[in-house]
């Protein structure tokens, strides 16, 4: 039986988690699954007695679920789109900054088992946390309601972020989001500059590369210049780890 007495002020118990599945339309078998998926490394390394593990496990294979999850309902649901493009959508649907905002939609940091000295860095808010936690989550219902509850529950959480997607025609805005990135950080603006132009006049491809200063960020290829500078926003936030989102 759980002690409550193992809990303090601002932490959640198995009890308190029943809102949670009420929020995610769920009713889990195991529940302790669900609780270890909220249970970050911080708290165990302040309370190592405790009967759970951190989530960390549970991420690594809510992560993997996710990725099929989006896959499939890019492939099924947008049958003109090439590898190459569902790639990149799947991974702005996938990425930090998409999950983090899902995970507040059904506030899921006020779930968190956090340690003190993270719970007073505003843990709760932290973008990695709760991400983390959402895969972590995905993983707790995958493993208990199998592969046809977690993707109704998934295609729930995510309903509104693919229909931002289909209403922008699929594309994420990578150029913008790189400039604003830089703006807010160094009040700096890439520059974007044609390194070659191959083939004949009629189907010309364009190589672009972007830049702060001497410092290279990103490269990419295209049909025409527009294309390769977006390409080549897109590889500069990849390489750089910057989450871009829809």
């Amino acid at each position: 039986m759980l002690d409550f007495r193992l809990f303090q002020r601002g932490q959640r118990n198995l009890a308190d988690l029943t809102a949670l599945q009420q929020t995610l339309g769920i009713s889990l078998n195991n529940p302790s699954l669900l609780e270890q998926a909220v249970v970050h490394d911080s708290y165990l390394n302040e309370n190592p007695s405790f009967r759970l593990a951190s989530n960390e496990r549970l991420e690594f294979l809510g992560d993997a679920v996710l990725g099929l999850v989006i896959a499939q309902k890019l492939y099924h649901d947008f049958p003109r789109l090439s590898e190459g493009e569902m790639t990149r959508l799947r991974s702005a649907l996938v990425c930090q900054g998409t999950l983090a905002r899902v995970a507040r939609a059904i506030k899921l940091g006020d779930y968190l088992y956090l340690g003190k000295g993270e719970e007073a860095t505003g843990g709760r808010k932290k973008s990695a946390n709760l991400a983390r936690a959402l895969e972590a989550v995905i993983a707790a219902i995958y493993l208990d309601q199998g592969s046809d509850a977690t993707e109704n529950t998934v295609l729930k959480l995510f309903g509104k972020a693919l229909q931002k997607a289909v209403s922008r025609g699929v594309t994420v805005d990578y150029k913008s989001q790189l400039q604003e990135h830089f703006q807010a950080k160094f009040k700096k603006i890439p520059v974007y500059r044609v390194i070659a132009t191959t083939g004949p006049a009629h189907e010309r491809n364009f190589t672009v590369e972007v830049k702060i200063g001497d410092s290279l960020l990103g490269r990419g290829p295209g049909k025409s210049k527009k294309a390769a500078d977006i390409e080549a926003a897109r590889s500069a936030l990849e390489r750089l780890g910057i989450n871009f989102t829809l």
